[in-house]
């Protein structure tokens, strides 16, 4: 170090100018690249979080901030795109509905209406999910949209596709939107079959080029079915092999949901707003449905970059404020801000019953020690942790009392509230929350609970979550 340290004071004697010129260049780089962060108006954390990470790394920091920063999408044309659409959109399925707090918000957050549904079902793991779904396909006979992040070009992705290509002959209109970071190993050659039976096919921020450089790191996670503009399915389950435990004795733990009624047409906006979105082609026309109010309390809820309302996080926090009794809340991904440990730290030290479930064992070790770095604080709070295995658990799902529940698309981290496109249904309904409340309470009861007193080691435990925290706001 005093070698390296020599050195360089003998190059600043020796070339002074030089080393003028680049500390000047640093300081440029520093002040400019600062503001540009600092404009963006986040939170003090993550700015600080930038600030630093990027100070040490000049000149570079430019590029990797432009990359992977934060980044806001204007789609404003996308916002005329229900007028352009043409959908009946109804309101709310009942007066209660529209009076609640969380359905104002809601409504206001995402400029989508409460509504209502006449069906409901609680899909468990991929076999049910897939069984469902080709059903429902077999059965189309104007359209049939989907929206993926992830589908694979496997045993599963091959027996959706082939459902698309037989309705696609039929004269359905099929519409496959998918993420192209996702399904990257989804080819041509794969998609030829279905293209070629009247298919089309879209990409979502396919082009990797250094002037849009929202591309890379903003994508669409959400997962989307609508069936002739009466049949949806949504929630947590991608089309892959890795999530049917049929095929697979470690396949995910998930959950997705099949919804009928008037609601499914907000779906089907999402959907279309995507597509225009993803394709500059103009809204396609769809034949009116018209569906009847059904008993169930429903409203989607959308957020992405393109929307700086952060309306999935914030129905999330509104929810576990509101709540009296319980608040349960399952998720493969835990990295949550300021605000969601405060909702959950105080609902439990308010005596209300709070427990968190989350995967022994994610897919990624950066994000399972960033998410055990917070477990200190909920424990002393009384929130009772459980982490599922050996299966990777990759629910979301958040139960509040007997009758609130959200299942959808996002996890409970800042890269689903705040830079992914995610959608998640809200409901309102004892029998859907008691159905949630089965579900959640058969995997937590193969869940061991984490305790207080549990043996920690400094480096393998304690030192990686301390350094993984830190890296929370930019995961």
């Amino acid at each position: 170090m005093m070698a390296l340290m020599d050195w360089l004071h003998a190059a600043m004697h020796a070339h002074p100018l030089r080393f003028d010129l680049l500390f000047a260049g640093w300081v440029v780089y520093l002040v400019g690249l600062g503001l540009w962060i600092v404009l963006q108006k986040r939170e003090p954390v993550a700015t600080l979080a930038w600030l630093i990470s990027l100070a040490v790394l000049p000149y570079v920091g430019f590029a990797v901030y432009y990359w992977f920063g934060p980044q806001r999408i204007r789609r404003q044309r996308l916002r005329r795109g229900r007028a352009r659409a043409r959908l009946p959109l109804s309101g709310a399925g009942t007066v209660d509905c529209l009076t609640h707090e969380l359905a104002r918000l809601g409504q206001a957050t995402t400029r989508l209406p409460a509504s209502s549904a006449t069906d409901v079902q609680l899909l468990i793991d991929g076999g049910a999910t897939y069984e469902a779904l080709l059903g429902a396909i077999a059965l189309a006979t104007d359209h049939v949209h989907l929206e993926y992040y992830i589908f694979e070009p496997d045993r599963t992705g091959t027996r959706v596709r082939d459902a698309l290509i037989e309705r696609a002959a039929a004269g359905v209109k099929v519409r496959l939107l998918v993420d192209a970071v996702g399904s990257s190993r989804m080819g041509r050659g794969f998609l030829a079959p279905l293209i070629d039976a009247g298919g089309e096919v879209a990409w979502f921020h396919r082009m990797l080029t250094p002037w849009r450089r929202k591309w890379l790191n903003l994508r669409s996670h959400r997962k989307i079915v609508v069936i002739d503009g009466r049949v949806a399915f949504t929630g947590g389950i991608n089309v892959t092999d890795e999530e049917d435990e049929r095929l697979r004795s470690d396949a995910y733990r998930d959950l997705h949901l099949r919804i009928e009624g008037e609601v499914v047409g907000a779906l089907q906006q999402v959907f279309l707003e995507d597509w225009i979105y993803a394709t500059g082609q103009k809204a396609p026309s769809m034949p009116g449905v018209v569906a009847e109010p059904g008993p169930v309390d429903a409203q989607v809820l959308v957020s992405g970059p393109d929307a700086p309302w952060e309306a999935i996080h914030r129905l999330h926090v509104s929810a576990i404020h509101a709540a009296r009794k319980r608040v349960w809340l399952a998720t493969p991904y835990f990295v949550p801000g300021e605000a969601a440990m405060m909702a959950l730290t105080s609902a439990a030290l308010a005596g209300l019953d709070v427990r968190l479930l989350v995967p022994l064992q994610s897919d990624s070790r950066l994000v399972t020690f960033a998410a055990r770095s917070y477990f200190d604080d909920l424990l002393a709070a009384g929130v009772r942790i459980h982490e599922y295995g050996p299966r990777m658990l990759h629910t979301k799902a958040l139960l509040c009392d007997d009758d609130v529940a959200i299942v959808g698309s996002a996890n409970f981290d800042h890269r689903s509230f705040r830079l992914n496109f995610e959608v998640s249904m809200l409901f309102r309904d004892t029998g859907i929350a008691s159905s949630l409340a089965k579900l959640l309470q058969n995997d937590l009861g193969h869940a061991p609970r984490v305790r207080v007193d549990r043996r920690r080691s400094f480096f393998r435990a304690r030192l990686p979550e301390a350094l993984a925290r830190l890296l929370s706001p930019l995961l």
